[in-house]
């Protein structure tokens, strides 16, 4: 049995009519401005019943502008329903932390800060999490020097 929520974006568009559905084959995926994550992430939790953050994703679309896609993952326990939400942000800009929403984004945050360096605006704790805080630069970003010296 497949349970899900089909409606959730005639939902959410009817409170937010900015966002938009995005193309996606296994869950319901919609683009949100950076100006209403943060009000889009509340209802989501607080209306629809999402209460479970699972991930902070980053693409690097390189040399595209804006650069990077970040990619919210969500889930309703009781639906057993997964839901997708994306918003785009430049190399030198920020974008708002869902710590405030779910707390469960706090350390997925931080690693994406750490590999691909965007900037979550209000985090509670954005620094490094894998690399030393002497390390220079964000190894996931597709514009990263991948020479160096050979360590045997």
């Amino acid at each position: 049995m497949k349970l899900a929520d089909p409606d959730v974006i005639e939902r959410l568009q009817g409170k937010f009519p900015s966002v938009k559905a995005a193309e996606a084959v296994d869950q319901p995926t919609v683009v949100v401005g950076r100006d209403e994550l943060i009000a889009v992430a509340e209802h989501l939790k607080s209306v629809e019943g999402y209460a479970m953050f699972n991930d902070v994703l980053v693409v690097d679309w390189f040399p595209t502008r804006p650069r990077f896609e970040v990619v919210y993952q969500v889930f309703h326990p009781e639906k057993i329903a997964r839901f997708r939400f994306k918003s785009y942000v430049g190399e030198n800009e920020t974008i708002p932390s869902m710590v405030g929403v779910w707390a469960g984004a706090n350390w997925t945050e931080r690693e994406a800060f750490d590999l691909f360096g965007v900037v979550f605006e209000g985090h509670p704790n954005l620094t490094r999490i894998y690399l030393p805080d002497d390390w220079e630069g964000h190894p996931l970003r597709k514009d990263y020097p991948t020479g160096g010296n050979r360590i045997d």
